[in-house]
């Protein structure tokens, strides 16, 4: 029997993601002129040859757990065809791209089964480990450290766990504000089901038009409204969890003194601990009011001085951004405009939005602007800060067109106290020019705290010969700059596989010990996402 279970398209007309591309092949464009002039000038072009579509590997999945899984979900949701299997295979980073541009799909699954309800994916787990099957949980793809090529090694087989049937709005609590979703929502999904009934979640990280609200939990992901909305794991109030051992629930009040939250065992665990099958979040009111704006600084450093103050000054938007030097020269933060001539030439660009009532708006941009301009900075007017929002989530698809015309481009992001930014600004931008000839080193403030802020770096270089050997070792040698620098080794990104031979740094041995610990208990066979996240 054979039943489509192609998932319908997001709203807005997006679906399934390019296998060797970013997003939907219906937004894929060519490099803007004004860019194409910048690369020439830069890197020259290089047009890199169209991959045809690769090949998959034959599934490797016997016949008896196979039949265990088809009789768990159903036999119409266990998918072995190569398309589907293509389109599950590792995450979107551009060592993946790299990869499947390239021909190499080796880390296919071997099925794909959709689970419909918390039950399908407790008796998934149950035939992974009688099977010893490898179970990878797949939301929307959007990984850039690895976290979907899990270790195959030693297993009778690699499933991609695709939460893409579980898209229910199962609860919501107008009195406390909370709402209650499955996993397999995307981001733009969420917020439709939720603006039915005037409200929204908020969480808008670049990968928002396909990330799912279960892949959110499991990275503790970050949006680009952070500063004003917080980030998605401040809005986790509760959890449902399928393990190996059982099911866990979390989060029974909005706060507790019930010795450590245990909540923060799941979230960032990036499915290796057990598979999100329900996330309970604070909502708020959708806004009234939606207003974006430029700002311009002599420097980096005054740019930041002016982000520290508002946050520590309680006085923060709902949107907080920071171009250095560089990218506000080639206009990155305004896809409108990238190549162009600068309006900020010589200084730095700061977005700044707020959200909310017409009075709340009203109220809080006085204030900013008042101490903003105290500080020193000059207003740009709203075409700035509308142009960003025009295009805040398009930078994915600028990549895809420089691959193809043979520049490397990637990006890394970290986060540290503010007395720490400027010598990690430092040391990371010398480490990544050092290790790729001519590289175009640029960086944002995307998210910002009382204590600290993140530093987002975007890298192009010419991809040369060997464009994935280079990039993996600017890469490493960043991550040594950011570890020497006593800062973290992904501020809202997650570990993987990429970051993970950093970590034991980070949280030092006890730490990782603490981890393998969690991960014996909860999944004893070890057959969720093996090789992920745990030292």
């Amino acid at each position: 029997m054979t039943t489509d279970t192609t998932p319908a398209p997001l709203p807005g007309g997006l679906g399934e993601m390019h296998p060797q591309r970013w997003g939907a092949p219906s937004a894929a464009t060519d490099l803007p002129e004004g860019a194409r002039g910048l690369v020439e000038m830069a890197f020259g072009l290089h047009p890199t040859p169209a991959v045809a579509t690769p090949t998959v590997p034959a599934s490797a999945l016997g016949e008896a757990p196979l039949a265990a899984l088809r009789a768990a979900v159903g036999e119409e949701h266990v998918l072995l065809d190569d398309d589907v299997r293509r389109l599950r295979t590792r995450g979107k980073s551009t060592p993946d791209l790299l990869r499947a541009r390239s021909g190499d799909l080796a880390d296919a699954p071997d099925a794909v089964v959709r689970p419909g309800s918390h039950d399908d994916v407790a008796a998934v787990l149950a035939v992974a480990v009688e099977h010893h099957l490898a179970v990878v949980p797949f939301g929307g793809g959007t990984c850039v450290t690895g976290g979907l090529a899990a270790r195959r090694d030693g297993y009778a087989g690699l499933v991609s766990l695709d939460l893409v049937r579980m898209k229910q709005l199962l609860a919501v609590d107008e009195e406390s504000m909370t709402a209650t979703l499955e996993p397999g929502l995307r981001g733009p999904e969420a917020e439709a089901l939720l603006g039915e009934r005037g409200l929204m979640l908020g969480h808008f990280p670049q990968s928002f038009q396909f990330a799912s609200i279960g892949g959110f939990a499991a990275t503790r992901s970050s949006g680009q409204s952070s500063a004003g909305y917080g980030r998605f794991d401040a809005m986790v109030v509760g959890l449902r969890v399928a393990t190996p051992r059982g099911e866990w629930v979390l989060g029974s009040s909005p706060a507790n003194a019930a010795g450590p939250d245990l909540r923060q065992l799941v979230l960032g665990s990036e499915g290796a601990f057990g598979v999100i099958t329900a996330v309970t979040v604070r909502v708020r009111r959708l806004p009234e009011v939606k207003v974006y704006e430029g700002w311009r600084w002599g420097s980096f450093a005054e740019g930041r001085d002016a982000m520290r103050h508002l946050a520590q000054s309680g006085l923060l938007p709902t949107v907080l951004r920071l171009s250095d030097e560089s990218e506000t020269a080639i206009n990155l933060a305004r896809p409108d405009a990238i190549g162009g001539e600068s309006e900020s030439e010589g200084a730095c660009l700061m977005i700044v939005g707020h959200e909310g009532t017409a009075a709340q708006v009203e109220s809080r941009r006085t204030a900013v602007t008042e101490a903003l301009t105290a500080l020193g900075g000059r207003p740009q007017g709203e075409g700035p800060g509308e142009s960003w929002a025009h295009g805040r989530f398009d930078a994915p698809y600028l990549r895809d067109s420089l691959l193809d015309v043979g520049v490397l481009v990637e990006t890394l992001e970290t986060a540290t106290f503010w007395s720490n930014a400027e010598a990690l600004y430092a040391g990371v931008k010398q480490a990544l020019e050092s290790h790729l000839d001519g590289a175009l080193v640029l960086c944002h403030v995307s998210h910002v705290y009382e204590t600290g802020c993140s530093l987002y770096f975007t890298v192009a270089s010419s991809q040369g010969e060997q464009p994935l050997e280079t990039w993996l070792a600017a890469k490493s040698a960043a991550n040594d700059a950011i570890v020497a620098a006593g800062a973290t080794i992904t501020h809202h990104h997650a570990v993987g596989t990429d970051h993970k031979p950093w970590l034991s740094a980070e949280i030092g041995d006890l730490g990782a010990s603490v981890l393998r610990a969690v991960k014996a208990d909860l999944d004893p066979t070890g057959v969720l996402n093996p090789g992920v996240l745990v030292p």
